[in-house]
């Protein structure tokens, strides 16, 4: 998957919480969690944005990182709307393995970023 590829993933991904996350219930709750996930799943994309503008390998790769802890969070979220019967699970399922994939494919670039980087010292 290359760049643009994922800047287009990561942004759909964004989309698709903020229409699930406008179908919770309104409760004191879901409105806590449903604003946690928007700025944690609207930032995964934001900052791989970020990231691919690095000025340098370490830059990318300390952005990678933002952008880990981010999808890793969003994740979280949606796993506590899961488990806290705010939405049926088959609402939220595909949309939390979409975010465990994005998760692991952040982790891999991250991984051969920082060996590639060791790789040249």
């Amino acid at each position: 998957m290359n760049e643009a590829e994922l800047k287009k993933r990561t942004k759909l991904f964004a989309l698709r919480v903020m229409r699930m996350v406008s179908a919770l219930p309104e409760s004191y709750v879901a409105r806590s969690i449903g604003s946690q996930l928007v700025r944690s799943a609207t930032s995964v994309g934001a900052n791989y944005r970020a990231a691919c503008r690095g000025r340098s390998k370490a830059e990318f790769i300390a952005k990678l990182g933002i952008v880990i802890e981010e999808a890793d969070e969003s994740g979280y979220w949606m796993e506590l709307i899961i488990e806290g019967e705010l939405l049926p699970a088959s609402r939220v399922e595909d949309l939390l393995n979409e975010c465990n994939q994005i998760t692991a494919i952040m982790v891999a670039s991250r991984k051969s970023s920082i060996e590639n980087q060791q790789s040249k010292i």
